[in-house]
């Protein structure tokens, strides 16, 4: 605002506008005078991604398909712009937003249909913020009172760290998204560089784990990233990191059948942890055209009954949007599920004790 003549604290009115109010036109930004908003369109731009489509769940989760304005030269080339997927997930009381923090991604987790996309790009701070913004004005008239945000879609958010880092203080700014730190989560595979710098940072969201073996013979042979960042490197990582009094570190174990779901995996998940201040979510894999297969139910109880009898706290996390390839590790740009032109939040049907749903 200053650089076009007029007084800093306009800035401040049209960041609130933006974030806060959630408004895209500058006409509709009451706060500031008439004659700047008629200015301000004449000679800027709110750019977004573009919706292609929206694919809607039987248990009331979209998954949505966005096209993100060009950020390296694509349209002189006759090359598609990068696309990119999140996730609405409608609750009792809340709705949940999975959003991507890279166009495709480099980590190559192998029970992961995401990773068969490999990296295209990394995601501006705008173009993250841009998914929470596009899908809470797609459900305005049916918001709930509390929005939560996980950085779990396409892409590893600690290799984005500037960009991810940037959008992250918009969410949590009271005066911007006003997003709680308590209602955002950024899941990683386990760089532990990124890690260490989350750790320094004073405004920063909850901290999520990619665990999802107790070996690294295990973990090597899903997580090639384990080959740079071991299990005993990632844990003393985990073991510097700064809690806050109501805060735990989440583990979350992917549950792959016949592979990684033997009770002596959750005897070793259970020494792994020990001395953390920590949770665990344990996710039964989702299908994809992957040679792995989902958990017996018969396993997966008695994996969670392990770490129970520990006094670890086990959450079983049931995925949503499985039909329409919203789940967590099915975001890999496909067509599957029915387009929609118009949304209903439907709430997810119960679930059993000891069981979350994102």
């Amino acid at each position: 605002m200053e650089e076009i003549g007029e007084p800093a604290y306009r800035g401040a009115q049209l960041y609130h506008a933006l974030y806060a109010e959630r408004r895209r036109a500058f006409a509709s930004m009451s706060n500031l005078p008439a004659a700047l908003r008629q200015r301000l369109a004449d000679d800027f731009c709110v750019d977004m991604p573009t919706i292609s489509q929206r694919f809607r769940s039987s248990d009331g989760a979209v998954r949505y398909l966005l096209s993100l304005a060009d950020a390296s030269g694509a349209q002189h080339t006759g090359e598609s712009p990068a696309r990119v997927e999140a996730v609405f997930m409608p609750a009792d009381g809340r709705q949940t937003i999975c959003v991507s923090t890279q166009a495709g991604c480099a980590v190559d987790c192998h029970f992961c249909l995401t990773a068969q996309l490999g990296l295209v790009r990394n995601l501006t701070a705008g173009e993250i913020l841009a998914q929470i913004l596009i899908v809470l004005e797609d459900h305005r008239e049916s918001l709930a009172p509390r929005t939560n945000v996980v950085l779990m879609g396409q892409g590893e958010p600690l290799l984005n760290y500037e960009p991810v880092m940037a959008a992250l203080r918009i969410m949590l700014d009271a005066n911007g998204m006003a997003l709680a730190p308590r209602h955002v989560t950024l899941s990683t595979s386990g760089i532990v560089p990124g890690i260490e710098g989350l750790a320094r940072e004073k405004v920063r969201p909850k901290l999520a784990i990619s665990l999802n073996a107790s070996t690294d013979e295990e973990r090597d042979a899903i997580m090639p990233i384990n080959r740079k960042y071991p299990l005993a490197a990632l844990l003393a990582a985990c073991r510097k990191y700064p809690l806050r009094p109501w805060e735990r570190l989440t583990f979350e174990y992917v549950l792959l059948g016949g592979f990684n779901d033997a009770p002596e995996d959750a005897r070793r998940v259970v020494r792994l942890l020990t001395g953390l201040r920590a949770k665990v979510n344990l996710i039964p894999w989702n299908p994809g055209d992957l040679p792995y297969r989902p958990p017996a139910m018969e396993q997966l109880n008695e994996f969670r009954d392990v770490l129970a009898a520990k006094s670890v706290p086990v959450f079983v996390r049931y995925s949503r949007g499985q039909d329409i390839r919203a789940a967590c590790g099915q975001l890999a740009l496909g067509g599957a599920g029915t387009v929609v032109s118009t949304i209903a939040s439907v709430p997810p049907p119960g679930r059993p004790q000891h069981t979350r749903l994102f």
